[in-house]
Order: structure tokens, then C-alpha cells, then sequence
């Protein structure tokens, strides 16, 4: 498949979204529209206690959401801290959500958020060695809700409701068969 046209037809600092024309390998023509974000990192911090969870309120669904730690850098963030990639990205939302620090990583690999329609990749990070600190939150993350909570209650979560975010379930997924 190509791509024989591509027009932005949204956007602001956090998306854009593009139309394209594109020819099918058997020359059929059709129209698919595409979200672009930037990559995000979402970080799976072990304790022996168990993962470190997040909650907030997600706009878009209407509800809270409890997830791993997860995010992607902020519009207009200087590009000598951009700079650092994905385990930057992963380190820095980490120490933000949850006022932790680890002393090992270990990159689990990637994934993308909604593969037929948005071009968002994220890559997946353990943290351990984990040391408290304080959070630094965004704005939009006043109401965040950490907790630490066992495996086995994670995996309970999952079944009945509570988790419901599809980048955590995934990641979850990926630790767990690692």
C-alpha cells in the first residue's frame, strides 16, 4: 500500500490527524484517516511489594482509570531532554506520577495504542532498585491516586473491571511472559 495523498485536517499540541489517499497493491484507491502522537513510555515498577499503580480521571472515557505509570513528553519540551529517548521518557514519568526512582531498567519492547488508525508507539520499561521521592505532577494530574498493589490483586483488577486500560493490560501481558 502508498500513499498518494496526505492532508492534515486537525491538530493541535498533542495530535494530529491526516487523510490519505492511498493505492491498494491490487490498484484500489481508498481514504484512511490517522492520528499521530508522539511515542509514549509506560513503566512497570516492581516492588516486592508488587506494581506500582496509578489512578486518575480520563476525560475522554468519563471515568477513572487505574494504569501503570505511563505518558509521553509534554509539547514544547526542549530537545536536549528529548534527547535522552524512550528510557528518558520512561525515567522521567516514573519520578513524575510516582515521586519514584529505580537504579535498573530493562526494556521489555514496544507496542503501538491502536494500530488501525493512530501511529502512537510505546515502549514498554521494568523499573527496579525503586527509591521514593517526591512526584512532580502536571496540572492535569492533581487528583492522581498512587498505590502499590500485589500481583495477584492486579490480575483481580483486570477481571473484574477496574483496569480497563488497554496499554496497561498489554504491558502487564509482556511482563508477565518475559
Amino acid at each position: 500500500m502508498r500513499a498518494l495523498t496526505s492532508r492534515v485536517v486537525y491538530a493541535n499540541p498533542w495530535m494530529t490527524v491526516r487523510e490519505d489517499v492511498v493505492e491498494r497493491a491490487d490498484g484500489a484507491r481508498a481514504v484512511w484517516g490517522v492520528v499521530d502522537k508522539p511515542d509514549f513510555a509506560v513503566v512497570i515498577a516492581e516492588s516486592p511489594e508488587g506494581v506500582h499503580l496509578v489512578e486518575q480521571f480520563r476525560y475522554p472515557t468519563g471515568r477513572r482509570s487505574w494504569e501503570l505509570p505511563m505518558g509521553t513528553w509534554s509539547a514544547g519540551t526542549p530537545e536536549s531532554v528529548t534527547a535522552g529517548g524512550p528510557l528518558a521518557l520512561a525515567q522521567a514519568e516514573l519520578a513524575e506520577e510516582t515521586g519514584m526512582r529505580a537504579d535498573r531498567w530493562e526494556r521489555l519492547g514496544e507496542l503501538f495504542a491502536a494500530g488501525g488508525f493512530c501511529s502512537q508507539r510505546g515502549h514498554v520499561f521494568v523499573a527496579t532498585g525503586l527509591t521514593p521521592g517526591a512526584h512532580a505532577r502536571e496540572d492535569s494530574e492533581a487528583d492522581m491516586v498512587h498505590e502499590v498493589v500485589p500481583v495477584a490483586r492486579m490480575r483481580e483488577m483486570m477481571q473484574d473491571g477496574r483496569i480497563v486500560d488497554s496499554i496497561t493490560m498489554a504491558a502487564f501481558a509482556m511482563w508477565s511472559v518475559r
